[in-house]
């Protein structure tokens, strides 16, 4: 059926919400209507300025690549609010702005009543003092009548006298300042000094302060560690949603976008600097300094976001044979990007493995350094795209692995990242098939009926709830769900607590509307079982690639790395088949591994040789072009697939039959509608 003439389209970004609505209706009540995440306490009164959006030009992925049409024209109120509340910013107030054609709008995360909760704090790591950008205070002779040394000259010269060090140029802010700080300081002088050959910055008299950022640069969020140079400390830690996702959830829409549009690079560029700039400026904030005492940085990231970041044009890396500008570490001025820090300031960005595996994996091989293992260890940071690494003492072996967004809540039909309000815990009662859930943010299970204002499933929560559906018997091995009328045999009467019909097939209710804060079911569809599948089978076929080339079998020890790593339940993974069979208690978190990798490489410069060295010793598994693959792909969409693989799973009692019982057993409770 068309929609109505007097309908548009209107999509909401970062959340991916979209549906058709009256033409003429506001953007806040659109939102409200279609469940897009918008703040506004005025109730739409246009005094707040809480409910401030803007409209995303040029994104080919909607309507059929036509620019969006135009909003309704700003009234004096809204511009007086919009001045006065978000002064130098551009956008609209949705309480305010009326759709007339079809739009992409972007809500900014100080915008939304329910702001991205970024689980990406540092990590407690022993690291070697030994960074890239060093003090040190220096007597400088005065200049004597007659002279033909410059200060420049004398002070390398005072340099290499009384610390033996020899540099070989000065970075022209420095240079500016020289002479004024020589003056102030009647010679003597603070020096801050790259890899002590150049001269970043001159302080007249004694400074012990030396700042350094360590940002990791996801595809979905951006942390960022702000650092003492001199004592390592972490002064501060941001983090926030990486901007770019409203170019696309995952990196190959971006490459689209770079490729679609003679703009796209240069936007997404502006973008990403524009979020670190931010970043920088609160860390260094919130402990009493200046973004522009930040003097050296090191940022990790995936291929992509490498060269976006960079000014690289990416597409090449959106098609066989995926080929990079270069996976050699580089070091550029933060000037040269946009980086709003010291004038001088330093930019490391650390070697890349290869097309699809970037500096973010060679982060986290530095900070878990599994090459030093004694068991064989596989180590997994997932994301829109999964990081895999298996090795030991005898070797590394990586990959990429193609999981998509769907563990961070995209095509999830109430997905949504990690924020305050999302279900990230799920336990089903095996008897009555009635769920209870745990929100971020409390400490408690949900009973049922008890008042919540719940927002959707972030990823630990859509792991937990298919793993439960399926040892409960309401889902299937294959994924499909079990039959409507066997469901209400086998439940009873507590089945219309939970079963519903969802596009003529039925659908597993997490909480009732009643305790939601978008007033509607929260539900699990086949379709987001479906895309559960699909991600888990794309990581465990990277494993077993990754398995296969080592000539093993089993695995012995596992480390899950990435906000999402970190709040898995390892047994709820195993019973999805989502990673290989190992002793749980040979399963642990590394947290936010690839930032802290970042942080070694920012506080101790031997490191970055290292891990370059890493980076070329791993043996890198190109997975799309690998034929075994696409096999092991296939073979693991089950859930789980292979039963008999998993040992320490089967001897779990939190198993019921279903999961490993005997072959022949198995195929008689699947004819029963199991």
């Amino acid at each position: 059926m068309s929609a109505p003439a007097d309908d548009v389209l209107v999509a909401f970004q970062p959340s991916g919400h979209q549906a058709r609505v009256p033409r003429g209706m506001t953007l806040l009540d659109a939102a409200r209507r279609i469940g897009a995440d918008i703040d506004s306490i005025c109730g739409g009164r246009r005094t707040c300025g809480r409910c401030f959006v803007s409209v995303v030009e040029g994104l080919h992925q909607h309507a059929g690549g036509a620019p969006p049409a135009p909003l309704s024209p700003a009234e004096a109120d809204e511009l007086a609010c919009a001045a006065r509340r978000r002064p130098g910013e551009h956008g609209r107030l949705a309480c305010a702005a009326q759709v007339l054609g079809d739009l992409v709008v972007d809500v900014p995360a100080n915008s939304r009543a329910r702001r991205p909760l970024v689980r990406k704090a540092a990590g407690e790591r022993t690291i070697a003092l030994d960074p890239a950008v060093r003090l040190r205070a220096v007597q400088v002779a005065a200049h004597q009548l007659g002279e033909r040394e410059g200060d420049w000259q004398r002070l390398a010269a005072a340099l290499a006298g009384q610390w033996q060090i020899r540099p070989t140029a000065i970075a022209l802010p420095a240079l500016r300042g020289l002479g004024a700080a020589l003056q102030a300081g009647a010679g003597y002088v603070t020096v801050a000094l790259h890899h002590d050959q150049t001269v970043l910055d001159v302080r007249p008299g004694f400074s012990d302060r030396a700042l350094g950022l360590a940002i990791d640069l996801g595809s979905t969020t951006i942390a960022a560690h702000l650092c003492d140079l001199t004592t390592g400390a972490v002064l501060a830690s941001e983090s926030a949603v990486n901007p770019q996702v409203a170019f696309g959830e995952d990196l190959m829409s971006r490459v689209s976008y770079v490729m679609m549009n003679p703009t796209g690079l240069a936007r997404l560029q502006q973008a990403v600097i524009g979020a670190v700039n931010q970043l920088a400026h609160a860390a260094a904030s919130r402990s009493g300094a200046s973004s522009g005492d930040i003097l050296d940085v090191v940022i990790v990231g995936n291929t992509v976001m490498h060269q976006i970041l960079l000014g690289i044009d990416p597409t090449a890396l959106g098609a066989a044979p995926f080929t990079l500008a270069s996976h050699a570490p580089l070091d550029v001025r933060a000037a040269e990007l946009g980086l709003r820090l010291h004038p001088a300031a330093m930019v490391y960005c650390p070697a890349l493995e290869a097309g699809h595996v970037g500096s973010d994996n060679v982060a986290v091989l530095l900070a878990e350094r599994p090459d030093q293992a004694d068991a064989l260890t596989l180590v997994i940071d997932v994301g829109t795209n999964a990081e895999i690494v298996l090795g030991d003492r005898a070797g590394l072996h990586s990959c990429s692995s193609p999981t998509g967004p769907a563990f961070e809540g995209a095509q999830i039909t109430h997905g949504q990242r990690a924020a305050p309000g999302a279900i990230e815990r799920v336990r089903i009662d095996r008897t009555s098939g009635v769920a209870r859930v745990r929100l971020i943010g409390d400490d408690d299970w949900l009973a049922a009926d008890a008042p919540a204002a719940a927002s959707g499933i972030c990823g630990s929560g859509i792991i937990e709830v298919v793993a439960e559906l399926l040892l409960t018997g309401i889902i299937q091995p294959d994924g499909r769900f079990a039959a409507a009328d066997w469901l209400r045999q086998r439940f009873g009467a507590a089945s219309a607590h939970w079963l519903r019909d969802h596009a003529g097939r039925p659908a597993y209710c997490l909480l009732g509307a009643a305790q939601t804060a978008a007033g509607h079911d929260i539900v699990v569809t086949q379709d987001d079982v479906r895309n559960v599948q699909l991600a888990k089978g794309a990581l465990y076929a990277g494993c077993r690639v990754l398995l296969r080339q080592r000539g093993a079998t089993r695995v012995e020890r596992i480390v899950l790395a990435g906000a999402f790593g970190s709040y898995i339940d390892p047994l709820y993974a195993m019973a999805l088949g989502l990673i290989p069979d190992c002793d749980p208690a040979q399963v642990r978190a590394a947290g936010n591994a690839a930032g802290d990798g970042a942080r070694i490489m920012l506080l101790d410069r031997a490191s970055r040789a290292l891990a370059a060295t890493l980076a070329r010793q791993a043996r890198y598994c190109e997975t799309a072009i690998d034929p075994a693959f696409q096999e092991e792909f296939v073979a693991a969409l089950h859930l789980p697939h292979a039963t008999d693989a998993f040992p320490h799973l089967a001897a779990h009692d939190m198993l019921p039959t279903v999961i490993h019982a005997p072959r022949e057993r198995r195929a008689r409770r699947q004819r029963e509608g199991l």
